[in-house]
């Protein structure tokens, strides 16, 4: 995970194209409602004009198909970014071809340039490099700074660092920091907590974490395959009855490397999944006809004092459905543990994040990633594309 530094690049007199995660979320109206991402990239863009370089933004917003849609052009980011930064944004409403070089030619000295949607272009999701080629005529050089996509082999992404010299911008190298500082040289203990509805799309994660960590807590609906795989009764929690097969092996891994496996003890249940269901703690096994819908109460005790131990600390993924006050007691609890652990704490994926978010707890945080997929990718022990263009 290490690549070229942006410190490293000639950026004076030249033109930077900086692929950002501008990807933010909006109302119905348009508004921006979470300018987080938008933040994140500052440090990089400012530090790319104190340089002496022109910043030339690329980014996606939305999912377009294709082709222009109204609704996901970056207008309103351009705006955004104006205003957090007290600099001229110049917005084209091209990101390739004679206007956007037109623009590019003629940005007033200390302005940025933001293209518009890449993904109004049907190739920049397949990485067509005819496409890649058409960003790069614009630049001189290339700064990859959108973690969120790095795990996309696109044309935007991947496909400028292929043409030009490249680096990480200061949030990509941030982020590749801290996961690295978590999976390659942590402090131990190394606790990992995973959480979600679905065992499916975190068993490589699960299976990569049990080589490396010290203990796992697991938790949310994933939970209850586990729980089944070991022979305790579920009720009718979700349970992946085609997943437990593999589960049983992770589970003898973990047993064999010596790993400890947290799962929860106790469970608050309910007959409906509904946020006003009436709801009821149980320990152990779940009656029939009853669902498990977050961690109870010892559950939540046991999970604080592995994480209290820990030296570093790395969560994916909700204990229960924390959008419903009723379900939310499991992930306000392990999140209040992460916030107090001594040790280095890293939180991705996006509903964790929002967790932490929500409950006030963000700025005790050690790393949060603004990027959930390529984040649980890192997790799964795979490699970014992004930052294998980078090294290459």
């Amino acid at each position: 995970m290490t690549v070229r530094s942006l410190a490293a690049l000639p950026v004076s007199g030249k033109r930077v194209l900086v692929r950002v995660d501008f990807n933010v979320p909006q109302d119905d109206a348009g508004a921006i409602t979470d300018d987080t991402r938008i933040r994140a990239s500052l440090p990089t863009l400012e530090a790319i004009l104190a340089r002496g370089g022109v910043p030339i933004l690329l980014s996606h917003l939305g999912r377009p198909k294709g082709g222009v849609d109204e609704s996901a052009r970056l207008a309103p980011v351009g705006a955004r970014l104006a205003e957090l930064t007290g600099r001229k944004v110049v917005v084209v409403k091209e990101s390739i071809g004679p206007v956007a070089a037109q623009a590019v030619a003629s940005a007033p000295a200390g302005a940025l340039v933001l293209l518009e949607n890449v993904r109004f272009h049907d190739g920049e999701t397949k990485g067509d490099m005819q496409l890649a080629a058409a960003f790069a005529a614009l630049g001189d050089l290339f700064v990859l700074d959108a973690f969120g996509t790095a795990h996309r082999d696109h044309s935007s992404v991947c496909g400028i660092a292929r043409l030009l010299p490249s680096a990480a911008g200061l949030l990509m190298d941030k982020e590749l920091s801290a996961f690295r500082r978590v999976l390659a040289s942590p402090e131990r203990p190394l606790v990992a907590i995973l959480g979600g509805a679905k065992v499916s799309d975190k068993l490589k994660v699960v299976d990569n974490l049990i080589d490396r960590v010290d203990a796992l807590i697991v938790g949310g609906g994933m939970a209850y395959t586990f729980l089944r795989a070991r022979g305790v009764a579920t009720g009718s929690s979700l349970v992946q009855e085609d997943m437990l097969g593999s589960v049983e092996k992770s589970l003898a891994r973990a047993a064999a490397r010596k790993v400890e496996i947290v799962l929860p003890s106790d469970h608050v249940v309910a007959q409906k999944f509904a946020a006003d269901a009436p709801t009821r703690t149980v320990v152990g096994a779940i009656d029939a006809g009853w669902m498990g819908l977050d961690i109870g109460p010892a559950a939540r005790t046991q999970a604080a004092a592995v994480i209290a131990k820990a030296r570093t600390v790395v969560w994916n993924g909700p204990m229960g459905v924390f959008e419903w006050p009723a379900f939310a007691a499991g992930t306000v609890a392990v999140a209040k543990a992460v916030a107090d652990c001594a040790g280095y704490t890293v939180v991705g994926g996006g509903d964790s994040v929002a967790a932490v978010e929500q409950f006030g707890l963000a700025s005790r945080i050690d790393h949060i990633s603004t990027g959930g997929g390529a984040s649980l990718e890192l997790l799964e022990g795979r490699k970014l594309p992004g930052v294998e263009a980078l090294r290459a």
